[in-house]
């Protein structure tokens, strides 16, 4: 019964997120994902509906993917190889969807790690 509430207040929480967030060409969505063992961050253009980057705790080019998780420690590595990968696709500012999250612990530590790296939202 509480998980059942849990799960209906994140989804209340994406919707009244995504109601406000839209990605652009010039200033794509930064997509937001944890699972119980990995991370996922996308950068995503709404207006053509396409994924322009993406990093993920899976990628074969995330180093030392074997030792990360979804915990604030992997997430601030994530954050940085994330902001890496879109700076190197030419983005440079983006819009942040934390999916629902609330913005402390593991999605404060990714998005944090992405600023410092060099993007800008």
């Amino acid at each position: 019964m509480r998980t059942e509430k849990k799960l209906k207040l994140k989804q209340l929480r994406h919707w009244r997120v995504r109601k406000a967030v839209s990605g652009t060409p010039e200033r794509p969505r930064m997509s937001v994902r944890f699972t119980n063992d990995n991370i996922h961050v996308q950068f995503i253009d709404d207006t053509v509906g396409k994924t322009l980057a993406a990093t993920t705790t899976l990628s074969k080019t995330t180093p030392d993917r074997e030792n990360l998780a979804a915990n604030v420690k992997s997430a601030k590595i994530i954050g940085a190889l994330a902001a890496k990968t879109a700076i190197e696709k030419g983005i440079s500012q983006v819009v942040f969807d934390r999916s629902g999250a609330r913005y402390h612990g593991k999605v404060k530590a990714l998005a944090e790690a992405a600023r410092e790296a060099g993007l800008k939202f």
